[in-house]
């Protein structure tokens, strides 16, 4: 993938990664506004790895998805100033139920 293509990428997937979920938002709302446009709606990965069943991050304890969340992992961005620590342990209980289907 040239530069030019993953710059393109990103710069049209970035106006989907910000903002903040309402407080009482569900696991999956937050996924789904967050998340979904570069791990994929279904978790099938997309320019971020998946997520599902069978992925690495399945094999990964949940203080590691914590703070990949949290401060970010590479390209991922930090979603620390986003979630509050109720909503990423929702993230998480969403991506588990998920992963376990």
């Amino acid at each position: 993938m040239t530069r030019l293509v993953v710059v393109a990428l990103l710069v049209a997937t970035l106006p989907a990664c910000v903002g903040r979920p309402p407080e009482d938002a569900t696991g999956e709302d937050i996924y789904l506004q967050l998340c979904a446009n570069c791990h994929g709606a279904t978790m099938e990965g997309a320019v971020g790895p998946a997520l599902g069943s069978g992925s690495a991050s399945a094999e990964q304890p949940d203080e590691f998805l914590r703070m990949t969340i949290s401060q970010g992992r590479g390209r991922m961005p930090s979603f620390q100033s986003s979630l509050s620590d109720d909503q990423v342990g929702r993230l998480i209980r969403f991506i588990r139920e998920e992963q376990s289907r």
